[in-house]
This record gives structure tokens, sequence and C-alpha cells, in this order.
């Protein structure tokens, strides 16, 4: 073609031609979906492998569309034309080939990958050039894209370095390049730079495992990683004494499911912000890198295993038949486009042990998660088997849980695991937990949480065994001599001397399990209580061979016990002084108010009472009840409450009621008497309060004369209708010094009742005073036939549920 062919001379073979050969495939570039198995587990399956198959279909339509992005950018980059003369041309292009735009797309990336734009090619879009103006969005990927082209040419991974920074990334802002290769040992090793000092490439040449980096920030995520600034992340990495506050961006570097490196990008300072577009385009970069960390070498099938990944596989089996413990041997599985899918299981030795009881032959050459699906749990066994494939790194997880599937039932084992990568090889030990050896761990906590030691004692040979419990117990070094049981004498109390004895004689000489508890003396001064149990070791014949048996230290427990005896001890004597106490405050109570008082007869009048004690005998209280006749032949009826319950409220029931009495006599009033017994309460007692009500009944005329200091009112029954006092004035008795109290006059009649009781006759949790009072008046209006049976009545349908002290006075007139 001459050098005036326009651009519609140039055609689709033509083209072709230019860009050179169309059988090497870019790397990077978009591959056919991934054909997944049919689902076994029903309408469950299916619905994820539809939904698997619509997003990569969605997959496979945006890589298309990055395609012909990727042969537009290539023909703006190496011709110099504007975005839309590419688009047009190539639209043309795919028209005259009879291709469609996505074909020829495809055809333009892979020929561009291995050769240049030939000098014809250049002539004829040169006639169509258009400049692109500064601020172009398109300017960066069309550099990056550039660089691929100048990464293909270069010949090892320095020229890499060194293209990649010149021909794209110095037009990101960028200012240095380090492209690090991952070695099977889990170090770093810079195999390429650009931008930096050699003093500083020296310094960084190799990086041992388990330093942090940048780059290994990358190889563990397994994914694009940014640092926006080191200072903030204080991250070492090359570079960061002429940078410290720059950013970096670190892409692992990696094809087929395995990671040969990482790509680190360096910024002079704080990373600026880079469109979804360039970061893609960076990872396509880091791919060209992992082609060049590996030679150049052609890349396998990724469904055929080289030779040598074979004879790798080979030696790996045949050390795992040598190995002692359980062991898989996991070679890769890869899709179509080269991904990880899965593994499969090359390879099980003698000593594997499936946690379902299938045999090696039934799960070899099967896939992993075919064998034990739940291992694709999340941060499952699959994710770090992934892990050690891309990496290289070893990992071990202690107490890893391995579940198989079998008819539906899962089967689970616990066990060590290790895992490591030889080769494109997982070398898979599974070690189940050893029983014994968990029982044993579990014997030594328990005995260490027990203060218990052991110890065996041979009396043919004199040897002694101890754990390290007992040596502890005893206070001596793990490097001391044990103390034989015929000296243990000299290591007690002298006061537990002979039951040491008798533990000695009856376990080596009547040979019988024996136990006994003493102080031992240790060396450094403590003393400690032990309790030692041992039985005899008979042979065949009946001889003694050895004594087994076991120390604990109960200290603790015998000042427990010690403690817990001083508090019985001085509980039994609170108890036996409250029961003294409640004894005599009874006898009290039983001596002035006997429970059943016979009836008095007086002319006139029928007294009859009752008097209720409290259900509990520790409910001593201070109710009481009095009727006399007076001198001048008027009669005194009382009745009180002194507040509080034991032998404080007793004694103080026994001052009150005398001293009314006494004060009776001289003829007075009952509220002059009430008065008189409030200055008694408030200065002749320990501060004792109480209510009363007091009557004078004169049985000429039949008037009752009462009054009340904060006690509740007396009760009339006349006929078949029963009604209380009115609540006259009156403070309790004792509340203060000089308190008034109000006199009322009430005239009686034939057969009236008078009713006087205290409150623990009404009295209601659940209740106000008033509704109980009228409840009281309700049973005390049934017709009786005598004055006992009334009493009794009001005693058995009371409504009080307070269990207090009860006093009930009934007054009948004749």
């Amino acid at each position: 073609m001459s050098d005036s062919a326009s651009p519609e001379q140039l055609g689709a073979d033509d083209l072709r031609a230019v860009c050179g050969a169309p059988d090497a495939p870019l790397p990077g570039a978009p591959a056919a979906p991934a054909v997944t198995s049919p689902g076994e587990v029903g309408r469950l399956a299916a619905t994820v492998e539809r939904l698997r198959k619509e997003a990569s279909e969605a997959q496979e339509a945006a890589d298309g569309r990055a395609l012909i992005e990727l042969a537009k950018g290539i023909l703006v980059g190496r011709l110099g034309c504007g975005p839309g003369e590419a688009s047009r041309q190539l639209a043309k292009l795919a028209e005259q080939s009879n291709l469609t735009v996505l074909g020829l797309a495809v055809d333009i990336v892979n020929q561009a990958a291995d050769d240049h734009v030939s000098e014809l090619a250049q002539q004829f879009l040169q006639t169509a050039h258009a400049e692109l103006p500064d601020h172009d969005t398109t300017a960066p990927l069309i550099r990056l894209r550039t660089a691929e082209s100048r990464v293909h040419a270069a010949g090892d991974t320095q020229a890499v370095a060194t293209a990649l920074l010149d021909n794209a990334l110095h037009a990101l802002g960028a200012t240095g390049v380090a492209i690090w290769s991952a070695r099977p040992d889990a170090s770093l090793a810079l195999h390429g730079q650009a931008g930096f000092t050699d003093q500083e490439a020296d310094r960084w040449r190799h990086v041992p495992p388990e330093v942090a980096t940048c780059a290994r920030l990358a190889l563990t995520r397994r994914e694009l990683t940014i640092v926006d600034s080191l200072s903030e992340s204080a991250i070492p990495t090359i570079g960061r004494r002429q940078h410290p506050n720059g950013g970096r961006i670190m892409i692992p570097a990696g094809t087929g499911g395995r990671i040969a490196g990482v790509l680190e990008i360096s910024w002079p300072g704080p990373r600026p912000p880079q469109q979804p577009g360039v970061l893609r385009q960076l990872e396509a970069l880091a791919e060209l890198c992992a082609h060049t960390l590996e030679e150049h070498q052609p890349a396998p099938s990724p469904l055929t295993p080289s030779a040598s990944d074979m004879a790798a596989v080979a030696e790996l089996t045949d050390l795992a038949d040598h190995l002692q413990d359980p062991v898989l041997i996991l070679t890769p599985s890869l899709d179509p486009a080269g991904r990880l899918a899965d593994f499969r299981i090359h390879h099980a030795n003698r000593q594997f042990s499936d946690p379902a009881g299938r045999t090696r032959s039934t799960i070899t050459g099967t896939h992993f998660l075919e064998a034990y699906p739940t291992a694709a749990e999340n941060n499952g066994m699959f994710s770090m088997l992934e892990r050690v494939y891309a990496t290289g790194e070893p990992c071990q997880a202690p107490r890893t849980t391995l579940t198989a599937v079998v008819d539906q039932v899962p089967l689970t084992t616990v066990a060590d695991v290790s895992v490591t990568r030889h080769g494109t090889a997982l070398l898979l030990i599974w070690k189940i937990e050893d029983e014994t050896a968990r029982l044993a761990t579990l014997l030594q906590h328990a005995q260490r949480l027990g203060r218990v030691g052991g110890f065996e004692e041979f009396t043919t040979t004199g040897e002694i065994s101890w754990n390290g419990q007992l040596f502890a117990l005893f206070g001596l070094p793990l490097t001391a001599s044990p103390v034989p049981l015929q000296e243990l004498t000299a290591h007690v109390h002298p006061h537990d001397v002979n039951s040491v004895g008798r533990f000695l004689r009856t376990l080596l000489h009547r040979q019988r399990e024996s136990s006994v508890d003493f102080r031992l003396k240790r060396a450094d001064g403590i003393t400690r209580h032990i309790r030692m149990v041992a039985e005899p070791v008979l042979d065949h014949r009946g001889q003694l061979i050895s004594v087994r048996g076991a120390c604990q230290d109960i200290s603790s427990q015998h000042w427990t016990e010690v403690a817990l005896a001083a508090t019985r001890d001085q509980l039994a004597d609170s108890e036996a002084e409250s029961a003294d106490r409640t004894k005599l405050a009874l006898q009290l109570q039983h001596a002035i108010m006997p429970p059943a008082p016979a009836p008095l007869e007086v002319p006139g009048i029928r007294i009859a009472v009752r008097y209720r004690p409290a259900e509990s005998q520790s409910l001593v209280g201070g109710d009481w009840y009095d009727s006399v006749v007076l001198p001048h032949g008027k009669i005194l009826i009382s009745v009180g409450d002194v507040a509080g319950h034991g032998i404080q409220a007793a004694t103080g029931m026994v001052i009150l009621r005398n001293a009314l009495r006494g004060l009776a006599v001289t003829g007075a009033g009952p509220a002059q008497l009430l008065s008189w017994l409030n200055t008694v309460a408030h200065h002749l007692t320990s501060q004792v309060t109480a209510t009363a009500v007091c009557g004078i009944y004169d049985p000429e005329t039949r008037s009752l004369r009462w009054a009340r200091a904060g006690h509740l009112p007396p009760v009339l029954v006349r006929g078949a209708r029963a009604e209380a006092f009115p609540l006259t004035p009156g403070l309790l008795l004792g509340a203060i010094p000089d308190a008034e109290f109000a006199e009322e006059e009430v005239q009686l009649q034939r057969e009236d009742i008078l009713l006087m009781y205290t409150d623990g006759l009404v009295e209601r949790r659940d209740l106000s005073v008033t509704d109980a009072l009228d409840q009281l008046l309700t049973v005390a209006a049934r017709p009786l036939d005598s004055l006992e049976r009334r009493l009794d009545d009001l005693l058995t349908y009371s409504a009080s549920d307070t269990d207090d002290d009860t006093c009930l006075i009934g007054v009948q007139v004749r």
C-alpha cells in the first residue's frame, strides 16, 4: 500500500497485518464465563446456578464494552487520532471485514500485544489526526494502554518497571515503581524498580517473612490496596525516607489464581484520586508484570498441568506416604478462563481417616468441595486453601472443624490443620485430635485447678514418682528429691504425727486403702492443710509392689469450715438468747392476761374476755385488756396496745395497765385518766407509745363515760344493729408530754352489748380501716344466744391478716 492511501482504503486484513500476529492473547483480556456443573441439592442449587449464569453474562457484557474501549484506545495511542475518529474507523473496518465490532476489537487487542503499528497505518491515520485537548479525561487511559506494548517489549522486570514509569505512570503524577516477587518461604524480593535510588533499592532487595510492608498488605488481602499517606499508616516500604508523606497503590500480580508478586506505585505526596477505569487498567498492567516475573515462560493450559508440575506432584505423593500424620495432596482445578474453581484430591496417604468413614479410594479424585461442602463457608477451610495457593505462605489452624455430609447427615471431626504449597499442589496435613493427649491435658488442668498432686512409690526398688503439682504442694523445686512415705511424719505438725502413723500402718502393713488429713510444715515456713488418699498395689501373689495416691490442698476448705463452725456457735447462742427473751415475754404476758380468762360477774352487767396471741411466738406484743370494780362501785373497762413486739412491748404493757388501775382508784373520769396515763408513758417509760380506750360504767344509772387515745372506738350492739361510737379527739399515749382527751357519755339499755377490741381484730394489709370496721359491724350484728358465743364468732370471722395479738372484751347489760 502506498503512503497516500486514504482511511477508507485501510481494511481489516491490512490492520491485522500492521498490528501483528493474531494468535498471541493479550494478558488480562476477558475470557469466556466459567462453566459450572448442575446443582446437586435441588431447587436451591438451581437458583444459585441461575444467578451465577446471570452474573457471568453481565460480566461478559461489561468485558465486551471494555474490550471495545481498549481497541479504540490502542488506535488513539498508537496513531494519534481522536477518540471519535477511532470509534468511526473501528465501525467501518468491522463492516468491511464482515465482523462484529467486538470481534474486531479482540483481534486488534491481541495483535497489538506483540507488534507496533506500521508506517503505512500511521500515514493513513495522520490524515484524520485530531489533537486531544489537555482536559480530555481519556488521556490517562490512553497512556496506560500505550504502556502495555512497551511492557511487552521489555526484556526483564527492571526494564518493565522503567517502561511503566516512563510511558504511563509519570502522567499520573507517580514518581516510583517497585515490582516485588513473592517467594515460597513467604519472603518478598525486589525484582525491578524505577524512581528510587540504588542505595534504597539495595536496602529492600529482600524482605523476610512476617515483616509488614505495603506490598505484603496487598499480598495478604489479594486485591488492589491503597495507602493514601505513609505518615498516617506508619507502614514501612521502599522510598519512605524520600517521601514520608507519599501515597501508594499496591496491586497483586498474578495469573490463573496464583499470585506471583506485587506491583507497587509511589507518589511523592498524598495519592491523587483516580478514575475507576484507571484503577482497572493498573490491574491489567500488574498482570503483565506477573508474566514478566514468570520470565516469559509460556503459560500452560489452565486445564492441563505441565510436565514439571506433574513431576512435583509425584515427588510430593512419595513424601506424603512416608509421613505418619494424615495427609491430603490437593491439585488446583481451574475453569476454562484459568481461574481457580476448586481443588482436586489427588492423593490421600495411608494414615488419612475420613470424618465420614469413607475409604481413601472413595474420596481420591473427587473435588474438595464435593467431599467437604461445608469448607466453603465464610472464612472456612477453603478460604485458607485459596490463600495458601495464591500467596505461597504456609498456614496452620489448630482445632479446625471439617464436616462431611453423608446421606444428608453431617459428620464432623476436629483436627489441627497445616497447609503448604509445593509448586502448584497443596499439602494438607490433617491431624485429628488425639483423645489420649486431650484427656491427659484435661487431667493436668483438673489437678492444677483442684490443687491435687499425684504420686507412686515402688516398695521393691524405692523409686518415687511425683507430678509437678505435688512438688508445688510441698513447696519443693522440681529438681528436689521426692519425700518417701516412711519419712512423711518428719514433715507434719507434731499434733498430727499419730494420725499419719495410723494412716501408714493401714496402708503398708494391713495393705488397705486409707486417707488422712494433716498439717504439712513446709521448708519455707508455710503450713498447709493436706488430705492424702492412697491405695496399695499388689502383684498376683498378693505381695505389695507399690503405693499410689494423691494429695489435695484443703487449706481453704479447712478455714472455711472453721469460720462456719464459729458462725454456727454464734448463731446458736443468739437463737438461745432470743428464745429465752421470747419465753420470758410470753410468761409475763400470760401471767397478766391468760388466753381464756373466766367471765367477770358484777351486779347489773356480764363481762367476757377473749385474748388471741400472735401466731408466731417471736411476735409477742403489748396488747392488754382490764376490767375491775372500783371502790365506789363503778367499773373500769379498758383495752390498749403498746407499739412494737418483744420484751420491751410486754414490759411497757404491764406498766401502763397497772398504772391505769392505780389511777382509776382516784375516781377521776376517763379523759383525766388518759391524760395522767400519757404523762406516765412519756416520762416514766423508755420511749413507749400506745393506744388505748378507757370506760367507766355506773351500774345504777347504766351510763358509760369513755375516752380514746388513738384507739379504734368501741362498738354498741343493740338488738339486730351494730354501730361504732364516734371518733372523739385523742392522740396516742406517749407522743407529746401534754395531750388533751375528749370524754363522751352513752346511756346503755337492757341487753345492750358493748365491744372493745385492739386492732389485731380488724387490721388488713389490703383494706382501709373504715372498710375493715364495716366488716366487723356486719359480723357483730349477727343474732347469737350468749355473749361468749358472740365473742368467739367475732374471732372466728375476723378479717385480720396481720397475725398480730388480739384483745376483745364484751360487756352485756342485764
